[in-house]
């Protein structure tokens, strides 16, 4: 689901699956800068300062970016923070950066929100995806929330929209959209008897990127083996940065 309409859209997405940098540069907090289990046991409403990587950019619009980053032991959702367009450009994958702001909740994705404070650091990390498969339909899963994951032997089931009529994918959650409109994609995999729902975020990932493009030409039964953020609403619900034919 969205929360904002944004005008300008830049991608930096991290498709690999090896880290890169120095490997102890995401071990390193300034003074008074929380780890994440400090982040993680914090209260919601709470102010918190973190230091994390940006492992790809949602949107910028209105001198405000929000972004998907991580350090090595968790990952920080960070929502509409104040940033300018040149300071935007800076945030290239793996660069690191310290903000302040308030952790918050809506609808079961744990962001940072009201941020005041933003500072780019010198340093560079970028996360190895995280094989979570076998965690889908487990309590161990949103220990992983926000961070980059794969999923591996998905199989592609039908989806539904609002009127009944069943296809790979639908565009919006309910069939509404279209590929013009640049609509969200919605679409049903399963693993061992379990049917979960995942979303191509058109904000992070438009139609005109390969992922978009791969979900479209999705085939009810396909296996498939995908790559992206663990959001959460209402339950997890991952935004996809990749999908590519099981082998």
């Amino acid at each position: 689901m969205k929360k904002l309409l944004t005008m300008a859209l830049s991608l930096a997405l991290a498709f690999t699956a090896v880290g890169c940098g120095k490997s102890d540069d995401a071990d390193k907090k300034s003074e008074g800068v929380m780890t994440y289990a400090e982040y993680d046991a914090a209260e919601l409403k709470s102010e918190v300062t973190i230091e994390a990587y940006v492992q790809a950019k949602q949107s910028w619009w209105d001198n405000k970016a929000t972004l998907y980053t991580q350090d090595k032991d968790g990952a920080y959702f960070i929502y509409n923070m104040p940033c300018s367009e040149e300071e935007y450009a800076k945030l290239t994958t793996g660069t690191k950066i310290k903000v302040t702001g308030f952790k918050e909740e809506w609808s079961g994705e744990i962001e940072i929100m009201d941020v005041s404070k933003f500072e780019i650091m010198t340093g560079s990390y970028i996360a190895k995806a995280v094989d979570v498969t076998s965690d889908l339909g487990s309590d161990n899963l949103i220990k992983r929330q926000n961070q980059l994951v794969s999923f591996k032997g998905m199989t592609v089931e039908e989806s539904e929209d609002k009127d009944g009529n069943k296809a790979p994918y639908l565009y919006n959650w309910d069939g509404s959209g279209t590929q013009a409109d640049n609509s969200d994609l919605y679409f049903n995999v399963s693993k061992d008897g379990k049917t979960y729902t995942f979303t191509v975020e058109s904000y992070l990932c438009d139609n005109t990127t390969e992922v978009y493009k791969a979900v479209e030409s999705l085939k009810v039964g396909d296996v498939i083996d995908m790559e992206g953020f663990l959001y959460w609403y209402k339950g997890v619900n991952p935004h996809i940065t990749s999908v590519t034919k099981a082998k």
